[in-house]
C-alpha cells in the first residue's frame, strides 16, 4: 500500500505538470519521498519484505523519480525556448535521457549485490531531488540573471547528461541505512542532516539545488565505500 502511494503521488505528479499546477510538486514530491522511505522501513520491521515488493518498488520509482523528473525537465526546456532566443526543435526532447537512464540505474540496482552498506551512482530520488530544485526555481524566481541561467540551454543540455551519468556511475556514495547509533558510523549522515538543515535557513526552496552536490561532496569526503 506505502509503494502503491508513493506510485500515486507519482503519477499525480505528472498530471500537475501537464497542467501547469507547478506548486504542487512540492507536495506530491515530498509525499513520494516519505512513502519510498516507509515501504522499506515498514517491510523490514514487520518481516514481509518480498521479490513482489522490491520489483513494485523498482515500478513506483520508476514514474516518482524517473518520468515525472524528465517530465519537468522537458518542460523547462520548452520554457526556455519561450525566450527571445529560440532553441533547436529537437534540444527539449534530450530530457527523456534521465528517464532512459532512471530506468537503467534501477534495473542495475535490483541485481547489484554491492549496494547493502552504500550507493554505487547517485539513486533515482537524489536525481529527482537536484532536478526539482532547478526547475522548479527556474519558473519561480523573479529574478533576470537567475533565470537567464536556469533556463540557458546548455545549462539545462549540461544538467540532463551530468544527472544521466551521475545515475550509472561507477561512484560509491552515502546510504541513508542506519544500522547503529554511533557517532563514528554516522558523522557523514548527521553532517550532512546538519548541512540541509542550515542551507533550508538560508535558502528556502532553493536549497533542493545545493543538496545532491553537498551530498556528492561529503560521499567523497567520507568514503562511504569504507564504512564511513
Amino acid at each position: 500500500m506505502l509503494t502503491l502511494a508513493n506510485l500515486s503521488c507519482g503519477i499525480l505528479a505528472i498530471i500537475a505538470l501537464f497542467g501547469g499546477r507547478m506548486e504542487l510538486i512540492w507536495w506530491l514530491f515530498g509525499a513520494s519521498l516519505i512513502f519510498d522511505l516507509l515501504d522499506g522501513l515498514v517491510a523490514r520491521a514487520l518481516g514481509v519484505h518480498s521479490e513482489l515488493g522490491l520489483q513494485l518498488d523498482s515500478l513506483a520509482d520508476m514514474v516518482s523519480f524517473g518520468l515525472a523528473p524528465g517530465i519537468a525537465l522537458f518542460m523547462t526546456f520548452q520554457k526556455a525556448g519561450n525566450g527571445a532566443e529560440p532553441l533547436p526543435e529537437f534540444l527539449p526532447y534530450i530530457a527523456i535521457l534521465v528517464t532512459l537512464f532512471s530506468a537503467l540505474r534501477l534495473a542495475k540496482f535490483n541485481i547489484d549485490d554491492r549496494q547493502a552498506d552504500y550507493f554505487i551512482g547517485l539513486p533515482t530520488p537524489a536525481n529527482a531531488v537536484l532536478i526539482y530544485g532547478l526547475c522548479i526555481w527556474a519558473f519561480s524566481t523573479e529574478n533576470a540573471t537567475t533565470e537567464a541561467i536556469l533556463l540557458h540551454p546548455f545549462f539545462l543540455t549540461a544538467l540532463t547528461v551530468v544527472s544521466s551519468l551521475l545515475l550509472v556511475a561507477e561512484l560509491p556514495l552515502m546510504s541513508f541505512k542506519v544500522k547503529a547509533f554511533t557517532w563514528k558510523g554516522n558523522r557523514s549522515r548527521i553532517l550532512f542532516a546538519v548541512l540541509i538543515i542550515a542551507l533550508f535557513t538560508i535558502f528556502r526552496f532553493r536549497a533542493l539545488a545545493f543538496i545532491i552536490p553537498l551530498y556528492l561532496l561529503i560521499s567523497l569526503l567520507f568514503k562511504p565505500n569504507k564504512g564511513a
